[in-house]
């Protein structure tokens, strides 16, 4: 009982000369919690004492926590540039310096200049995909989940859409073709088999019910072997024929030719467009480099109706986003690769990674072990599945530590490598020059631990 009196008064406490700089209602929420739990713990018996300093430095430390940002800026040493876990692709920096102005003004988002009133905000990046891309039209929605979503929903609502049953794909976070059918109100009809699919099981599927002819990439797999499937210029060809809505689902598109034969496998936006398709959505934060956005392009009666759908108030994009995927789209169309940092690391030669790999080799020489490495890494978020490219690497190893532990240290320090044959290893397909000095000086710590 003695403990429970010595329990220091809510108000007399906040009015310690420590907390004067600080917030004061969360001080004052932050304390009558650290008291609270002092009070369970003194009734539990699992507190004999406590000093009023030790209770302060417990408030200080849970306001430090909670008002330290949570997202932090980290090291990709993994080798996967579009990495989901850490953020997908990287802004440019020079991106976010000319967007900047604009969006901590006032701008014309939704103002035509010209006519002096109410304008579209999605005018503001239609004509530069639309002059990249030689379609009609865009849309830009939150994400690609989203476009999916919201082209279903407003052609197929009640009414059937033909899927291979070889694209019924489950993505990140559980995202499933199917339930996104059946949450959007259409009816998923499948056909062919999970290895093959031929024109004549589309051709087969089409009812009166028929609304759309759907292709979905396989973002995540693919399926080798005895196997086949249809172009989506003949699905375009059918779907044209029967007065139906051709859609494919890109998941990651990108608008370059790809290095080290991927476009044998993964061709742009650039070639399907060719089909002039009804409509056609992929990722802005995957291959594209830019940020995350559902990017909906095709025939402009098709994108009208989109954008008539009340849902698409819900998914819509701000003017931070529009404003940084013009400028990534705009340097695309000039052929600025290297304002592209997703397309900047994939173009980079592994000559070049070699000298940043002996850039640390050679500053860490006399405190650690390491060996560069020729390796293999993926794009990742779904791009280009099953598909390696060369990278270069540095192995390293400190004092008497096993990979785990070494893997584990630098994760503290917010550099993220990778365990690779019993070995902790640095991957440069991602590690951005101006963070070797940060790597020099966690591995310099690290030696000294």
């Amino acid at each position: 009982m003695f403990l429970l009196k010595s329990i220091p008064k809510v108000d007399k406490f906040v009015e310690n000369k420590k907390f004067d700089d600080l917030a004061s209602s969360l001080v004052l929420s932050i304390t009558q919690e650290v008291l609270q739990d002092l009070r369970q713990n003194i009734l539990k018996e699992e507190v004999k004492s406590f000093s009023e300093d030790e209770l302060v430095d417990a408030v200080l430390q849970k306001y430090a926590k909670l008002t330290k940002p949570s997202l932090q800026k980290l090291i990709n040493a993994t080798g996967v540039i579009v990495h989901t876990n850490l953020g997908r692709s990287l802004v440019d920096a020079k991106t976010f310096e000319r967007v900047k102005d604009i969006v901590t003004s006032y701008n014309n988002l939704e103002y035509d200049l010209e006519k002096g009133k109410r304008g579209e905000r999605y005018s503001h990046v239609s004509d530069v995909i639309c002059k990249l891309l030689g379609c009609e039209d865009v849309l830009i929605v939150n994400n690609n989940a989203s476009a999916v979503f919201l082209v279903l929903n407003t052609f197929a609502k009640k009414k059937e859409v033909v899927v291979s049953r070889g694209e019924l794909v489950e993505i990140g976070g559980s995202f499933r073709i199917p339930e996104v059918m059946k949450q959007s109100g259409a009816k998923l009809i499948e056909v062919g088999a999970t290895n093959k699919t031929h024109l004549h099981d589309y051709e087969d599927a089409i009812t009166k019910k028929t609304s759309m002819l759907m292709k979905v990439h396989k973002s995540n797999y693919t399926i080798e072997g005895f196997s086949s499937e249809v172009e989506f210029k003949e699905i375009v060809r059918l779907a044209r024929e029967n007065n139906l809505i051709d859609y494919y689902d890109m998941g990651s598109g990108h608008l370059v030719d790809l290095p080290y034969g991927l476009d044998q496998h993964e061709p742009s936006v650039l070639k399907y467009m060719q089909e002039k398709p009804s409509l056609l959505s992929f990722s802005g934060d995957k291959l594209l480099g830019s940020v995350q956005a559902g990017i909906i392009v095709g025939k402009k009666e098709y994108i009208a109706k989109l954008k008539k759908n009340q849902l698409l108030r819900m998914l819509r994009v701000d003017k931070l986003t529009l404003a940084m995927l013009e400028d990534s789209v705009t340097s695309v169309l000039l052929n600025k690769i290297d304002e592209i940092p997703t397309l900047k690391m994939l173009f980079t030669h592994t000559d070049e990674l070699r000298q940043n790999a002996l850039m640390l080799q050679d500053a860490i020489k006399d405190i650690c072990e390491s060996k560069i490495i020729e390796t293999k890494t993926v794009i990742g978020g779904g791009t280009t599945p099953n598909r390696t490219i060369p990278s270069i690497a540095l192995t390293i190893k400190i004092k008497n530590y096993k990979q785990n532990k070494i893997e584990k240290l630098f994760r503290e320090r917010k550099i993220i490598g990778r365990i690779q044959e019993d070995k902790f290893l640095l991957d440069f397909r991602a590690i951005q020059k101006n963070e070797i000095k940060q790597i020099i000086k966690v591995v310099k710590e690290l030696a000294d631990v």
